[in-house]
Order: structure tokens, then C-alpha cells, then sequence
């Protein structure tokens, strides 16, 4: 059997997906084999930390992504390249086929003859982190490769370098915030779930119940979704907009981030904030936050009140550490 010359890895186009397969791409990682990963742009910047052979932007379109994968593998004269695919798509099974790279994955969508190396689902009972981790893991083994097992405790440990780290600190000093003292809320959620608004209804009340309370209360929306964050939480402090590198930066410095189960808990968790999620329409189980220092409230048949809310954040906020009023913030736009 040749050498294995490089790994391609498909990641999922979610931002909050990408977040939950770091596990696996950890466990990619400490093989020692060249690995590519195949994302989304935005995902550049969320893992410029990693000591990646390459990155590949998925743009959507089966065809041109065949064409962007099978260029990086034919000028990094990759021999004999494998591919690891975490979505469940055809169509990712498609692009990694046709640009000559032998790829692993579930068995879904009836791509199955397309897969050199198909693996059979797990029970549907494993969260998304455990779920991609066992393909992954399953993938390596069949390739003869260590796998490493997932860790007992949940840590996502997203990997973040001096540029994050700084682009993060001055976002938080340009608002003029300290570390620890404010909460980072997040009143919005893309897209809907079987038909449902993934948003708890409830951020304005809660704001201004908190800022009677002396708390600062800031968000940080990305651009597409300001407008929306504004209008459902209005009098909270306003963040421009910071790649995700940086944002997760932000959640860190945060005394509590307090979120929807969207894409901001699960960076939240990636950063290991301390942090509330509010579940309303999805399942805990399944996509909850990976992190120890993760609290959530309401499931999927329902939302929390806005009592129980407040109740729990002031719980788990630090003794003195957020009920300091920063009178030049409050009601901060950019």
C-alpha cells in the first residue's frame, strides 16, 4: 500500500459545525501526514493557528469545488492523497472524487459506491462532536494510522494565535470594557429549524433588566445579521463586527456569553468561555455546547422564562466580577 502523501478533510459549511469537528481535526493533525482542509472561506480565519498543508475555499458549487481541489493537489504534487469527508452530502462525496482524491465518510445520501472507504452511522443517540470524531477515528484506523480517543472531558480547544488574541483584546479596550465585566449576549440565530425561529424571544427584556441591575450588556453580530440583533435587543452596547478569530477572542474576555444554541455557542465553547445557551427548538443532547464551562436552559420543546434566565446568569457570573456600570458603553453603537 503506497504512503499516504496528504489528507484532504471536508469540513461542514456551518460555522458552529466546523467548531464541533476539531476533535477530529486534531486528531488528523497529530498523524503527522500533511493535512488540507477543505471549508468554507470564513474558515481561514478561524484556524489560521493550525499547522495546516493547505487550504482550500468550498464555495458550494460541485464543480468548481472539484476544480479548486484538484489544483492544490496537482501543484502540491500529492501522489497519493486521501480524503476524509464530515458532511453527508453527495455532492461533497462528488468533489473529492472527481479531483482524484479516494475519500472516507458516512454511508448517507447514497453515495456509498462513491466512497472508498464508507462507515456505517452510529447510533443517532452521539452528539455531532462524537459523531464526526468516530468517522474520523474509524477512517484512520482502516487507513492504519493511531487514533486517538476523545477525551473524557468536553473541550473543543480551539488553537488561536497572537493576531486573535490581540484583535480581540483591542475590540474589547476600543468599547471601552474591562476583562471579565461585561456580558457578551448574542440575539440572533441564522436560519430556522423544522420551520422554527432558533431565537429565545426574550433579549430585550433581559437586556435592559440586567443594565437596571448596574451589568453592561454588549453584542458583537457578524455584518449580515446587525440589523436583526439590534432590532431584539436595542439598547445593547454595539461591537463592530470581528472575524472569528478575533470573536472568539471576545467571548473569552467576557464575564458570561449568553446565546442561542447557534454558531456563537459553539465558537463560545471552541474558546472555552463560561457561558448560558438557550435551547428553545433544538436538542441539548445533540448540539449542545462541547465545554465544561457551558450551562444551558430550555430544550426542544420549549424556551426558559425570562426569571429562569436571570436567575441562572447571576448564578454564574464571578463573585464582584460584571456589576460595574461603564457609563461611556452603555448604549454604545459603532
Amino acid at each position: 500500500m503506497p504512503t499516504i502523501s496528504a489528507i484532504y478533510v471536508r469540513l461542514p459549511n456551518w460555522i458552529g459545525d466546523v467548531c464541533m469537528c476539531l476533535p477530529s481535526l486534531h486528531a488528523l493533525l497529530e498523524t503527522r501526514i500533511p493535512v488540507v482542509v477543505c471549508a468554507r472561506p470564513w474558515a481561514r480565519d478561524l484556524l489560521s493557528a493550525y499547522p495546516l498543508a493547505g487550504f482550500v475555499e468550498m464555495k458550494g458549487r460541485w464543480q468548481e469545488d472539484r476544480a479548486a481541489v484538484h489544483t492544490h493537489r496537482k501543484r502540491a504534487r500529492y501522489a497519493h492523497p486521501r480524503g476524509l469527508l464530515l458532511p453527508d452530502s453527495l455532492s461533497s462525496a462528488m468533489v473529492f472524487k472527481f479531483a482524484g482524491v479516494p475519500s472516507a465518510g458516512y454511508r448517507d445520501d447514497g453515495r456509498s459506491l462513491i466512497l472508498r472507504w464508507p462507515v456505517t452511522k452510529p447510533s443517532n443517540d452521539l452528539h455531532a462532536v462524537e459523531s464526526w470524531h468516530y468517522v474520523t477515528t474509524q477512517t484512520l484506523r482502516r487507513w492504519g494510522l493511531p487514533s486517538t480517543p476523545l477525551a473524557t472531558t468536553r473541550k473543543l480547544d480551539l488553537w488561536l494565535s497572537e493576531r486573535h488574541l490581540e484583535e480581540g483584546r483591542r475590540a474589547m479596550l476600543d468599547a471601552g470594557l474591562e476583562e471579565g465585566h461585561f456580558i457578551l449576549i448574542a440575539p440572533t440565530a441564522t436560519g430556522l429549524h423544522r420551520g422554527q425561529i432558533k431565537v429565545w424571544p426574550n433579549f430585550d427584556a433581559l437586556t435592559r433588566q440586567l443594565q437596571d441591575q448596574g451589568y453592561t450588556i454588549v453584542m458583537c453580530p457578524p455584518p449580515g445579521e446587525t440589523a436583526e440583533a439590534k432590532r431584539n435587543a436595542p439598547t445593547a452596547g454595539l461591537i463592530p463586527s470581528l472575524k472569528l478569530g478575533a470573536f472568539a477572542t471576545l467571548t473569552r474576555l467576557a464575564g458570561l456569553v449568553v446565546c442561542n444554541d447557534s454558531g456563537v455557542s459553539h465558537v463560545a465553547a471552541a474558546a472555552g468561555a463560561n457561558q448560558l445557551t438557550l435551547f428553545g427548538v433544538t436538542q441539548r443532547e445533540r448540539t449542545g455546547p462541547w465545554s465544561e464551562t457551558a450551562s444551558g436552559l430550555g430544550s426542544a420543546h420549549g424556551w426558559p422564562s425570562l426569571d429562569q434566565v436571570s436567575e441562572t446568569i447571576r448564578a454564574l457570573l464571578p463573585p464582584n466580577a460584571v456589576n460595574i456600570v461603564h457609563s461611556a458603553n452603555q448604549n454604545h453603537s459603532a
